[in-house]
């Protein structure tokens, strides 16, 4: 069980590649990982960055975000690290 409720990076960073996995807009990325604004242009820049998301432009001006093979690959290694360290409660 959790002492300390808030997130870790590791776990907002396995949430946004989890809505990315399919496509996402900003709003949904936002609104489904319960993020605020400054959060979101935090993480979705590193992990555009990173290799982990690309940005897709999906219209004008629509643009949806999706995971990357490198971003859906970090995302089973962390979940089956969570698994093993049982680190999530069922």
């Amino acid at each position: 069980m959790r002492v300390n409720q808030r997130r870790s990076d590791v776990e907002i960073i396995a949430e946004m590649l989890r809505i990315g996995a399919n496509g996402a807009a900003k709003t949904k990325i936002m609104y489904n990982a319960n993020m605020s604004y400054f959060q979101m242009k935090k993480y979705l820049s590193f992990l555009i960055n990173q290799g982990y998301l690309d940005m897709v432009r999906a219209g004008n001006p629509s643009v949806t975000y999706q995971a990357t093979e490198r971003g859906l690959n970090l995302l089973k290694c962390i979940d089956a690290f969570i698994e093993i360290f049982g680190l999530c409660e069922a």
